[in-house]
């Protein structure tokens, strides 16, 4: 059964910083793209940044580039966002998504962490 399980969320004060974590679980981790993805309430879900499978790609929303980094433990399945000088805007849920490799298309996703940037 694949499980992706967040944590690290939190509220923190702009130019803050924190860092999400998801241990994956049910597959295996490595023969996967993953990513990550936020939401405003209201608002579609948006990918942030992702990691190929191979770990050596890793796309950003443009937002997000320099201040936000993917990396990836596949020892332990895990995946992580340290996320630097946060901005009010980043408010939102964010999700570990696992990526299906034929379409492209998310497959699983997280249940889902709120991050709130806020003083």
């Amino acid at each position: 059964q694949v499980q992706l399980v967040e944590s690290g969320g939190g509220l923190v004060q702009p130019g803050g910083s924190l860092r999400l974590s998801c241990v994956a679980s049910g597959f295996t981790f490595v023969h996967y793209w993953m990513s990550w993805y936020r939401q405003v309430l209201g608002m579609l879900r948006v990918m942030v940044a992702g990691i190929s499978r191979t770990r050596r790609s890793t796309p950003y929303l443009a937002d997000v580039k320099v201040r936000f980094t993917i990396s990836s433990d596949n020892a332990n399945s895990t995946l992580f966002l340290p996320m630097t000088s946060l901005k009010p805007e980043a408010t939102a849920v964010y999700y570990c998504a696992r990526v299906e490799p034929d379409s492209g298309r998310v497959d699983y996703w997280g249940q889902g962490i709120q991050v709130t940037v806020s003083s």
